[in-house]
């Protein structure tokens, strides 16, 4: 399957099982009918709606023609094809240079101020030096681009024009429900103004393109071309810009996604003013809740997001968030899993201090943290692939296959480990243990073993012990690899209970 950004999506099969007899629910509201017509909502809605052309020059390659094929020196088939070849190749095998192409790109975008304020995906005019808009009425109008956000896939464009240009204003997008009818506006494959009509069919859908995906899913045909043009509700309100599809070809096949209205108001707000997104900002580095950590840690559900690690002078590093800290809500905003902390964050105020509710110790805490804005690049730091395991004497952790060993100089050089790196160092990994099936492998460094400091083999068997003691299922550890800090949950349930047969 495919976007229409050309971003590749993997879509998991869904297995029918056998259908049961379900007894019939009795209606509790009443639905809206279907409008006998969408022609005066569209006659109003399509002025305000614009094909957006953006042309790219791409730089000059070199013409390269075939080569000649080789014949023995004085064959005379070598000259017919060198004079074959100076025909239909002028420049020869040599090439000559080619002349600057123009690439071309169509898509939608639509009117949000008289005074000529457009709305459109970043994806349609990424790399553009030249940008036109085209009203219903085919005027043809330049463009200059106000400010654009990757992460949002949004931009801001201005046109002049002689006199006030009509107008769409922007709804509430949480306001919108599963099965409410919607238009959509666009240029599909640059044939112009286009009407579709469909159902909102979800909502919050992540489709995996960016760390604030919360796209509203819609049934209305969109195609190649209809990015960036607005969704409508009925009362004319753009609740969504189409930006992306589930495509087998390019073509509609039902599963749209548009940005919800109320995150885009933000960031167009925000373009129009400072020419660039200002996102709210915890700085901490976060990891999924699995069953296993929640049940190392004793908390009832597997939900929130784990720390794994605290940008040094951050927001969070002064409202004293820890590693291995699970955050449950933020700014009164439960956190259900992990991917909805970085949006909710995103979307806070700036400057302002907001409560936060932490799972430590067994129970919760609550922190004050005031939101930083997001830097505009974050410079992350990655170690080395780990080498052969360092000439040292290994301690054993029974039944969780894995060698210990202190952090030495020679092993610092050997797995090229900071100076200033704390723990205990993994010299060995035994496959099919808790560790083995965990990645865990030689090289990484163990820091903490349940929310505790480690600094020696020795201290990773006792605290792994005590866990055993107190009958808890799994041990948590927080571990440095290659990839970074995370926290892995370890098995301490014998093989045979773990493995099915």
């Amino acid at each position: 399957m495919r976007l229409m950004m050309f971003r590749t999506i993997r879509v998991a099969a869904v297995a029918l099982s056998t259908m049961m007899a379900v007894p019939m629910l009795a209606p509790t509201a009443q639905a809206r009918s279907a409008p006998d017509s969408f022609a005066d909502l569209a006659q109003r809605l399509l002025p305000g709606v614009v094909n957006i052309s953006s042309s790219t020059t791409l730089p000059a390659r070199t013409a390269q023609g075939p080569d000649i094929p080789q014949f023995p020196p004085g064959s005379p088939f070598e000259q017919f094809f060198k004079d074959f070849m100076d025909r239909n190749h002028p420049g020869g095998q040599g090439g000559q240079p080619a002349q600057p192409r123009r690439a071309q790109s169509l898509g939608s975008g639509f009117i949000i101020d008289p005074s000529g304020i457009v709305v459109t995906n970043n994806h349609v005019i990424e790399g553009a030096d030249e940008i036109t808009v085209i009203l219903q009425d085919n005027t043809t109008l330049k463009a200059t681009l106000l400010g654009r956000d990757e992460r949002a896939d949004l931009a801001v464009l201005k046109v002049n024009y002689d006199k006030p240009l009509p107008s769409v204003a922007f709804g509430n997008s949480d306001q919108s429900r599963v099965g409410d009818w919607v238009l959509a506006i666009g240029n599909p494959f640059g044939l112009g103004g286009t009407v579709t009509a469909g159902i909102v069919s979800a909502r919050g859908r992540n489709i995996d393109s960016g760390p604030y995906d919360n796209f509203i899913q819609t049934d209305a045909a969109i195609n190649k071309g209809n990015s960036g043009g607005p969704l409508f509700n009925m009362d004319g309100e753009v609740i969504g810009i189409n930006t992306a599809i589930y495509s087998p070809s390019g073509g509609s096949i039902g599963i749209g996604f548009s940005i919800p209205s109320n995150m885009a108001k933000t960031v167009v707000d925000q373009l129009r003013q400072y020419g660039h997104a200002r996102r709210g900002w915890l700085g901490v580095r976060i990891q999924q809740v699995t069953p296993d950590i929640a049940e190392s840690l004793g908390l009832k559900d597997a939900s929130g997001a784990m720390v794994a690690g605290v940008n040094d002078g951050g927001p969070a590093d002064k409202a004293q968030i820890k590693n291995g800290d699970i955050i449950l809500s933020f700014n009164g905003q439960p956190v259900k899993e992990m991917r909805s902390l970085p949006l909710i964050v995103a979307q806070t105020e700036i400057g302002k201090e907001v409560p936060l509710v932490v799972w430590r110790d067994g129970k919760q805490v609550t922190l004050q943290a005031t939101v930083g804005e997001l830097p505009e690049e974050q410079k992350v730091a990655t170690a080395a692939a780990p080498e052969k395991p360092a000439p040292v004497q290994p301690l054993e952790v029974s039944g969780l296959g894995l060698k210990l060993a202190p952090i030495t100089p020679d092993a610092r050089d050997k797995y090229q480990i900071g100076a200033d790196q704390k723990g205990v160092l993994i010299t060995n990994v035994e496959s099919g243990t808790p560790a083995g099936d965990r990645g865990l492998k030689a090289g990484d460094v163990i820091v903490e073993v349940q929310q505790e400091a480690v600094s020696a083999p020795a201290d990773v068997i006792d605290k792994v012990e005590q866990v055993r003691k107190s009958s808890r299922k799994s041990v948590l550890m927080l571990v440095q690899t290659s990839d970074g800090l995370h926290w892995i949950p370890l098995s301490l349930v014998p093989d045979a209970a773990r493995k099915p047969g």
